[in-house]
Parts: C-alpha cells; sequence; structure tokens
C-alpha cells in the first residue's frame, strides 16, 4: 500500500482530481463577510491559534482589538509584543485564573468592565478583527449575560471579524460561530509530567 501511494502516476493522477475538486469549491466560494471564529477544547494552543490570526491580520495592515478577559495577573509575551504595535487596541480585563481570584463578584466586575470596551468595538467598522481571549470562560461562569454577548456579536459591522478563544464555549455561541475548531489533549507537559509554564510556550 505504501509503495502504491510512492507511485509517481498514481500520485499525478490523485492530485490532479483534487486540484480540480478545490477549484470548484473555491469558484462556489463568493461570498465575503466577516467571519465568527471560535476556538475551545481543552488541548492547549487557542490562545496561540488566535494570536497568530492577530498577526496575520497586521500583515495585511488591518486594525486590531484584543480584549483579555481572565489573563492579567502576570505578564505573558503575547501583550509584551502586540501591545505598543501600530494598529492594536490591547486591554487585558482580567484578574488572573478564577481558581486564583476566588471572588466572583470582583470577576464579574471584570468581565463586565471588559466587555462594554468590546461592545464599543463591535460598534466600530474602523476594527477588522477582535480578540476576545477566554470569553469563553467568562461565559461558562455567567460573568456575562450570553443574551447580550450573542446580539453584540451578531449586530458588528458586516466585514468585521471575531476570534473568541477559551474551553467549554456553550452551545449558542457555537452555533452562531462560522468556524468552531475544538482542540483536543494527546498529553500535556505539565498535567502529565509536572513542567511548569515556560516562556514562550505558555506564557
Amino acid at each position: 500500500m505504501r509503495d502504491r501511494a510512492k507511485d509517481p502516476e498514481r500520485h499525478a493522477r490523485r492530485m490532479a482530481a483534487k486540484q480540480k475538486m478545490m477549484h470548484e469549491r473555491i469558484a462556489r466560494a463568493q461570498k465575503e463577510q466577516g467571519v465568527l471564529l471560535v476556538l475551545t477544547g481543552p488541548g492547549k494552543g487557542k490562545s496561540s491559534s488566535g494570536f497568530g490570526m492577530v498577526a496575520r491580520a497586521l500583515g495585511h495592515g488591518m486594525k486590531v482589538g484584543v480584549v483579555q478577559f481572565i489573563k492579567g495577573a502576570f505578564s505573558t509575551g503575547e501583550e509584551a509584543f502586540f501591545r505598543n504595535l501600530p494598529n492594536v487596541d490591547y486591554h487585558v480585563m482580567g484578574q488572573g485564573y478564577t481558581w486564583e481570584t476566588q471572588n466572583r463578584e470582583q470577576d464579574v466586575a471584570s468581565a463586565t468592565a471588559a466587555w462594554e470596551i468590546v461592545a464599543t468595538m463591535l460598534k466600530n467598522d474602523s476594527y477588522d478583527m477582535i480578540l476576545l481571549d477566554e470569553l469563553n470562560i467568562a461565559l461558562k461562569y455567567e460573568y456575562l449575560d450570553l443574551d447580550r454577548v450573542l446580539d453584540d456579536l451578531q449586530g458588528r459591522p458586516e466585514m468585521q471579524h471575531v476570534v473568541v478563544t477559551g474551553r467549554n464555549a456553550p452551545q449558542e455561541l457555537i452555533d452562531l460561530a462560522d468556524t468552531v475548531t475544538e482542540m483536543g489533549v494527546v498529553k500535556h507537559a505539565f498535567k502529565d509530567q509536572g513542567i511548569k509554564a515556560q516562556k514562550g510556550v505558555e506564557l
């Protein structure tokens, strides 16, 4: 089977068929609009993927808003890199992980203040992309009104992209989203091997 897969003529036929299929699919996809992307699941890489899209957008000269809902008690490499770049409006609104704050009233207040900033961005078509980092955590613990969040996301400018990260995305947000990726865990350095968070990897 592996030898057949390496056959040059067979490979060329397969790639020609795939090329035809992809060209037809691209030709059908003519709609242009802002997309809502949700990155969720227990695996590592949700925020990293979101910031990768921020970098991509900046490479196209787009204006980006970043609002972090949970992180904030410690500095991160992404904040150090992106905060002072042109075309980036960066807000760290969290007070740290929920198991560290242990104060629901404080967490609700922080999330509410963060969403007021987001709501302003969602009404402003000068923002081409908005990253809502760890919003799903705030929704899971009901720090925010889910209906308001969904309404504000639906009412945003037509060409504005929004990226939402965090595990346990609510089903209603998944239903609204255009693209949803669930990241799974195969193994994890911290949980499985006791390796502490490393700069450039987790921080």
